[in-house]
């Protein structure tokens, strides 16, 4: 049996309404919150916890619930996020066309070249060790989220913070090459 909950009935259910903002607000202010992490959960708690914990049920009591644990968890999370804002509406006034086209440039033509040579090395670096071949991977084979081979296992080169993103919407059933730039070179780590 499947059952479809529109998304007026969850309001309903859940006795709540969503705020409103204009076009392309809320994208702006989740980037902002990306670099300040202001909902950290050393700023406004651990919310899955927090939410296990709450004896309440309705939106009005955990509101308060919320306040009286955290009585200064969202005003420091706004100051956090709105100083944020003002940076990058600093930095938008300084954005022009030129600058745009040097950064459509910069990605396209050195990121791309550098980033694809640097999984070359990584890729044959592994294949040394493993003491076999190695290969990229095909562009449909690139829609899988594979990047290439070693001998004919395939594997994806991720950087090591991609193991924290827990709640990425792919599944790659690959071999994974984790790596993690330093100073004096990238330290790979790899299970196969």
């Amino acid at each position: 049996m499947q059952i479809k909950i529109s998304s007026r009935e969850l309001q309903t259910l859940l006795e709540s309404k969503p705020a409103e903002f204009p076009k392309y607000a809320t994208q702006i202010i989740n980037l902002a919150n990306q670099n300040a992490q202001g909902t950290r959960p050393k700023v406004v708690g651990q919310q899955t916890e927090l939410i296990r914990q709450f004896p309440g049920k309705t939106l009005q009591e955990w509101e308060q619930w919320y306040q009286d644990q955290y009585p200064e968890g969202i005003e420091n999370a706004t100051t956090r996020i709105y100083a944020m804002i003002e940076l990058l509406r600093s930095s938008m006034e300084q954005i022009d066309r030129d600058m745009v086209r040097d950064w459509v440039a910069d990605l396209v033509l050195v990121k791309t070249f550098i980033g694809l040579r640097f999984q070359e090395a990584i890729l044959k670096r592994v294949a040394e060790e493993t003491k076999t071949t190695y290969r990229f991977s095909t562009p449909e084979e690139e829609v899988h989220g594979i990047d290439g081979y070693i001998g004919s296992l395939p594997v994806s080169i991720k950087p090591n913070s991609y193991k924290a993103m827990a709640s990425l919407p792919e599944s790659i059933e690959v071999g994974f090459i984790y790596y993690e730039k330093r100073k004096d070179g990238i330290r790979l780590e790899y299970d196969f």
